[in-house]
C-alpha cells in the first residue's frame, strides 16, 4: 500500500545538476517525480531569465515529466505547456485552497481538462478534508470563468481522476467491484431531495460534503466505525506529542 515518487520542490529552487541527477536515478528505478510547477508567476519569470525556457519546457527537457509524474498547481502555464503536459501524460494536481491562501492565482482546470490533461485534486497540506477542497475548486473555477463553468470538472477531479492517477502507482482502486480494494467512506447523510445517479454530484458538493463521516474502510479493514477510530491510537497522546515536536521544530528556525 506504499509507493514513492522523487520529491522535487520547484523549478526555481532546483539546479540543472540536481535535475539531471534526479532524472538519472528516477529513470533507473522506474519512478516518477512530484514537483510544484508554475505555482506562482515568479517560477516562470525565474525559469525564463535563468534558463531561457518555460517551467514545463525545462522539466520536459530533463525527462521529469511522464505518466508516473505529478505536476502540482500549474497555475501559470500557457497553451504550449498544456500541450506538453498532455503529450507526456503528466498528471496535474489542483490545490485550490493553497493557491487562494498564497494569492498566486487560479489554475484553469476547466481549460486543461478540455484539452485532455488529466487533472486531479489535492490540498497542498491546507486541509485533510477533500470535500472541503472540492467545494473550493468549484468556487474558484466560477471566479476564473463564470458560474456556468467548472462544476463537473471539480467533481471529476476528485471522484474520477484521482482514482485514475492513483492507479498509475497501485492497482484496482476507485470502483466497487470484485477484485478491487474495498476503500469506502460512509457518510451520515439523509438527502432532503431525491438523489439518483443523475444528480449525485450535486448532492456531493452541496449536501454530502457538509455531513459527517461515520465509517471508513481501507482494503476491507474498518478504520473508523460510528465516528470512533478502530485503530490502536491514543489521539490525545498523539496530539500532545505533535505539539511537543512542533515546538522543537520552530525553535530551530
Amino acid at each position: 500500500m506504499i509507493a514513492a515518487l522523487f520529491g522535487l520542490h520547484a523549478s526555481f529552487t532546483i539546479s540543472d545538476e540536481t535535475l539531471e541527477e534526479a532524472a538519472y536515478r528516477g529513470h533507473k528505478l522506474g519512478a516518477g517525480f512530484h514537483i510544484h510547477a508554475a505555482e506562482s508567476q515568479a517560477d516562470q519569470i525565474q525559469c525564463e531569465s535563468h534558463h531561457k525556457l518555460r517551467v514545463i519546457e525545462r522539466l520536459r527537457d530533463f525527462g521529469i515529466l511522464g505518466r508516473k509524474s505529478i505536476a502540482a498547481h500549474c497555475v501559470h502555464v500557457n497553451e504550449k505547456e498544456i500541450e506538453i503536459l498532455k503529450e507526456t501524460g503528466t498528471a496535474v494536481i489542483h490545490n485550490p485552497q493553497s493557491n487562494a491562501n498564497n494569492s498566486v492565482g487560479i489554475a484553469d482546470i476547466t481549460g486543461m481538462m478540455a484539452k485532455g490533461v488529466l487533472v486531479g485534486l489535492g490540498t497542498d497540506a491546507m486541509t485533510v478534508n477533500m470535500m472541503e477542497e472540492v467545494r473550493a475548486a468549484l468556487w474558484l473555477q466560477h471566479l476564473k470563468r463564470d458560474p456556468s463553468q467548472g462544476f463537473m470538472e471539480a467533481a471529476y477531479a476528485l471522484l474520477v481522476n484521482n482514482a485514475k492517477i492513483a492507479n498509475r502507482y497501485f492497482k484496482n482502486l476507485g470502483e466497487l467491484k470484485e477484485g478491487y480494494a474495498a476503500d469506502l467512506a460512509i457518510i451520515d447523510y439523509i438527502p432532503p431531495t431525491p438523489m439518483d445517479a443523475a444528480n449525485f454530484y450535486g448532492h456531493l458538493i452541496f449536501g454530502i460534503s457538509q455531513s459527517a463521516v461515520d465509517t471508513t474502510i481501507a482494503a476491507g479493514r474498518v478504520l473508523m466505525e460510528n465516528k470512533k477510530l478502530k485503530l490502536d491510537i491514543d489521539e490525545v497522546e498523539v496530539s500532545r506529542k505533535s505539539a511537543e515536536l512542533a515546538k522543537k521544530l520552530w525553535s530551530r528556525f
